[in-house]
């Protein structure tokens, strides 16, 4: 499965989520995201997007925002913590979008994640509630972002 995974700020390519992915068979497109500069980050994705034609894109926190604000077409979405408030212009995803976040995050609000699954229409099941911090990056969050991404979340 290609998977089009997005990173989160002051985070680089080849971290524990993405390398977690490859491990189990996923072709992994990661690139680097500037910080500094929100539409050239989009610019960067939304290439590497219509370049690959992924079967899935993760988004990690502000990597998730950047996912929001692309054409991702058919494929899934996966967000991780999405910092969709802080970053863009998108406040809703579309239908299929499995969203993980722990209610113990200290960086995005959980709520935030909440008012995304509402404003969207998505069914409560939509948000996995997993984890015990922003960063996702344990056993239970890493196999929950892998059946989110292969169609098999919860």
């Amino acid at each position: 499965m290609k998977t089009l995974f997005l990173h989160g700020w002051q985070s680089v390519p080849g971290g524990v989520k993405p390398t977690y992915l490859a491990q189990h068979g996923h072709e992994i497109v990661n690139p680097m995201l500037p910080d500094g500069d929100f539409a050239e980050a989009i610019r960067i994705a939304q290439a590497k997007f219509d370049k690959h034609q992924p079967d899935v894109v993760v988004g990690s926190s502000r990597g998730g925002a950047v996912a929001m604000n692309i054409d991702s077409g058919g494929a899934r979405l996966v967000l991780l913590c999405p910092a969709w408030k802080k970053w863009g212009t998108a406040r809703t995803v579309k239908p299929g979008t499995v969203i993980l976040h722990s209610r113990a995050d200290d960086v995005i609000p959980f709520a935030d994640t909440a008012e995304l699954v509402k404003n969207s229409g998505l069914p409560a099941t939509a948000l996995i509630e997993v984890g015990t911090d922003h960063r996702l990056a344990d056993k239970e969050p890493l196999a929950a972002m892998l059946r989110a991404c292969e169609g098999k979340a919860k």
